[in-house]
C-alpha cells in the first residue's frame, strides 16, 4: 500500500537522518531494506525512525559483504548512504562502482556539510550545521543566546526530508530517461533552504537580524507562548487584525493600550519598545487561569491558539485522535505515516524487523550455491 508500492530502496545503516529518510520511503510504501550493523548505539535512540523495514547485518568490511550489498543494489531502484565523503567509495560501494552496476540507479548522499568545499571532511552534528546556515542565529528571545531547537531543523527538516525529496524527484528522472545519478543531500544546504523566505524580508528591509527581534521569533507579544496558572504553556498566533482584535478581547486585554500595536512588517526600535511593555501585561494575563481553562475559553475561536503539549499528552488531545494522527506499532506510540493520499493511502507501520538474507539474496537473482557460500563466509554476522 502507498503511493511508493513497487520501489525497492537499499538504505545503508547510518544515524539520524538517514533512518528518517528510511521511514518517510518505507512510511508511503517502499520496500526498503538496511543492510549494514545490526545494531548501532543509536538505533535504540532512533525508536520508530526504524520501523516498515527489514535489516540486512551485513559486514561492509568484508569483501564479500560488499559483494552482497553490490547484488543488493543492481536489483534496486535507489541506494542511500550516510557516510562522511569518501568512505562509501573506500567500502568499494561508492557511487561511481554502483551507477556502472545500475545505469538508472538513484544514489543518495547524506552528509552534514555536503560532498565538497573546506569542511566537507569536517565532523559535525545538526547544531553545527544549522549555525552556519544561518538558521540557529534567529531563534530566542531577544538580548538572549540562540536557543536549540533539538535536532529538528538539520537532522530531520534540512536533511532526511531532504534526501527522500531530492531521490524521489531523481526517481522520476530516471523513470523518464533510463539515467541514473547521485543526490548530494546536506544538512547546512537544507537548513539554508529553511531559511529562504527570511533572506527575502532581510533583503526587503523587513528583518531585524538578531536573535529574537522578528514578530515570528518572539518578539511580538501577540506571537508567544505563555504560562498558566498550573505551570504549564499557551501558544498565541494572533497576526492578522481580526485574530488580534480577538485576541484582546478574548485574554481580557486593554484595547486602548493594545489596539494600536498588533502586527506590523517594518519592525523598527519603536515598535520592539512597545511589543516589549506589552508582553508583561500578557504573561500576568495568561498567569491567572490554568492551560485547560484557557482551552475551554479559547477553543473554536479566531484567537490562533493552541496548548503546548508534552509528548506524553499529545496523542490523546481530540483533535490527533480524530485524525488518528498516532499510531500503535510494537506497542509504542509513534506518529503516524504523513501525508496522506486519497487514492493510495500508506498502510500502518510495523516495526523493524530482521531480513531473510536466503529470501533477499535470491531475488537480487544469486544461485543458491552461491548465497551458501556467503553465509559460510561470515559476511553475514546474522545469517537469519
Amino acid at each position: 500500500m502507498g503511493p511508493l508500492a513497487g520501489l525497492k530502496v537499499i538504505e545503508i545503516a547510518s544515524i539520524g537522518p538517514g533512518p528518517y529518510c528510511g521511514m518517510l520511503l518505507a512510511d508511503l510504501g517502499a520496500e526498503v531494506i538496511r543492510v549494514g550493523r545490526t545494531e548501532t548505539p543509536f538505533d535504540k535512540a532512533s525508536g520508530g525512525l526504524l520501523r516498515g523495514r527489514r535489516t540486512l547485518a551485513v559486514n561492509l568490511k568484508h569483501p564479500t559483504g560488499v559483494e552482497v550489498v553490490r547484488h543488493l543494489i543492481r536489483s534496486s531502484d535507489a541506494v542511500f548512504e550516510g557516510f562522511r565523503p569518501g568512505v562509501a567509495e573506500r567500502l568499494g560501494i561508492g557511487p561511481e562502482e554502483c551507477l556502472a552496476d545500475h545505469p538508472a540507479l538513484v544514489y543518495g548522499r547524506m552528509t552534514g556539510w555536503g560532498q565538497e568545499g573546506p569542511l566537507a571532511r569536517s565532523v559535525g552534528h545538526d547544531i553545527n550545521y544549522v549555525a552556519l546556515s544561518g538558521a540557529l542565529h534567529g531563534i530566542g528571545q531577544p538580548g538572549g543566546k540562540p536557543v536549540v531547537a533539538q535536532n529538528y531543523l538539520g537532522d530531520f527538516g534540512g536533511g532526511g526530508m531532504l534526501l527522500a525529496f531530492g531521490m524521489l524527484a531523481a526517481l522520476l528522472h530516471a523513470r523518464e530517461t533510463g539515467q541514473g545519478q547521485v543526490v548530494d543531500a546536506a544538512m547546512l544546504d537544507g537548513a539554508a533552504q529553511l531559511t529562504t523566505g527570511y533572506h527575502a524580508m532581510l533583503a526587503g528591509g523587513l528583518y531585524d537580524d538578531r536573535p529574537g527581534t522578528s514578530f515570528l521569533g518572539g518578539a511580538a507579544h501577540f506571537y508567544d507562548v505563555y504560562e498558566t496558572l498550573d505551570g504549564k504553556y499557551i501558544s498565541v498566533g494572533a497576526i492578522e487584525p481580526p485574530f488580534y482584535a480577538e485576541f484582546i478581547e478574548r485574554v481580557g486585554l486593554d484595547p486602548k493600550v493594545f489596539a494600536p500595536h498588533g502586527f506590523r512588517f517594518e519592525v523598527d526600535d519603536e515598535v520592539q519598545a512597545a511589543w516589549a511593555e506589552l508582553k508583561p501585561l500578557v504573561a500576568a494575563a495568561f498567569a491567572r487561569k490554568t492551560r485547560d481553562e484557557w482551552c475551554e475559553l479559547l477553543e473554536g475561536s479566531n484567537v490562533c491558539f493552541a496548548p503546548v503539549l508534552s509528548l506524553s499528552e499529545v496523542a490523546a488531545h481530540p483533535h490527533h485522535r480524530a485524525r488518528k494522527s498516532f499510531v500503535d506499532v510494537d506497542g509504542q506510540l509513534q506518529p503516524a505515516p504523513a501525508p496522506r493520499f486519497s487514492r493510495t493511502p500508506a498502510a500502518d507501520p510495523v516495526g523493524s524487523a530482521a531480513a531473510d538474507a536466503r529470501e533477499l539474496l535470491t531475488r537480487a537473482g544469486l544461485a543458491e550455491t552461491d548465497i551458501e557460500a556467503i553465509i559460510a563466509s561470515g559476511a553475514l554476522t546474522e545469517p537469519g
